[in-house]
């Protein structure tokens, strides 16, 4: 527990200290909720489960979607 400590106290003192710091994590944030917000809505539809019974077929519908935008 003591070194997860030590890590995370090295990284938080590292980014606080920097100027950019703060810019940076607030890209990271956004592109993590870009990521998992926006493209989970509307590439990963729970939809798929109901429409195509296997990986294949569901990989296939993404593929071809992506492909006609």
């Amino acid at each position: 527990m003591k070194i997860l400590t030590r890590i995370f106290s090295f990284y938080y003192f590292g980014f606080k200290n920097m100027r950019l710091g703060r810019s940076l994590w607030l890209v990271i944030i956004v592109k993590l909720f870009i990521i998992f917000g926006i493209l989970k809505v509307f590439i990963y539809d729970n939809s798929l489960h109901k429409l195509y019974a296997t990986q294949e077929e569901k990989s296939q519908f993404i593929t071809h979607n992506l492909k006609n935008y």
